[in-house]
């Protein structure tokens, strides 16, 4: 599920949902670090899987969401080997990586209470890149052949206007490619993920090898939700039996 609305409060709500993992989001929404921050700790406490994406591929950004203890980050906007290898660069230490040592400021070693916590970082670390273009696609074979790129997600809605279908990420033309982009990556031993809120379309990719997929986000549910509400009591049509807890 998509934390889009920035709030540490409805993140932690859907942290004890049953989902299997989230995704705070700093490309579209309103979040900075204090509020990506906040969203982490709310969520600690709950068996769910959490990854952060930045607005872009900033390796200043990549650090400091790893020293905040992200680890899971997916980066959006990849469309080449040499900027996904350069995402790579941005979550290592040095030799390895361009990262900056600060792991005693951090709440990700634990303000260097966790042992080892410089040689082993990079393990504990998944890497995930966004490929959503065309030029995304055609980059794609050397992509999955680099060593730190855990998966690839693919973004539905940039990919079809990027190949002139704008607003139309369920079209049948869409999904084929979709569905063959995934079954690619999947071949490849990387992990395939994306973003389908439509469930027959998300099923279709958990068949082509999907292995995780956006199927909500907190800011559509509370939109369409609160919009079936009034429509529902405009009508006449609300049950009378309904009661509250209040």
């Amino acid at each position: 599920m998509w934390i889009a609305s920035g709030s540490a409060y409805t993140a932690e709500i859907c942290a004890g949902s049953g989902l299997d993992w989230l995704m705070l989001d700093q490309e579209h929404v309103p979040n900075d670090l204090r509020s990506t921050l906040a969203q982490l700790q709310a969520v600690a406490a709950y068996p769910i899987e959490v990854l952060v994406r930045p607005a872009s591929a900033d390796p200043v950004t990549i650090k400091q969401l790893l020293d905040l203890g992200v680890t899971n980050l997916i980066v959006p906007m990849v469309e080449s080997a040499d900027e996904a290898r350069a995402v790579v660069a941005a979550t290592r230490y040095p030799p390895e990586g361009i990262r900056g040592v600060g792991s005693a400021l951090a709440r990700a070693s634990r303000w260097n209470r966790k042992i080892n916590y410089l040689t082993d970082a990079a393990t504990t670390l998944s890497v995930t890149v966004q490929v959503e273009s065309a030029a995304g696609l055609e980059a794609l074979p050397d992509i999955l052949a680099l060593d730190g790129i855990d998966g690839v997600f693919i973004g539905p809605a940039d990919l079809a206007a990027s190949l002139g279908r704008l607003g139309e990420p369920e079209s049948p033309e869409i999904v084929a490619i979709i569905e063959r982009t995934i079954a690619t990556i999947a071949a490849s031993g990387k992990a395939a993920g994306v973003n389908a809120f439509n469930e027959s379309i998300a099923r279709r990719y958990l068949t082509a090898g999907a292995r995780f997929v956006l199927v909500g986000a907190d800011v559509t549910l509370l939109a369409r939700g609160s919009e079936a509400l009034a429509t529902r009591h405009r009508s006449g049509t609300c049950e009378t039996g309904e009661t509250s807890s209040f």
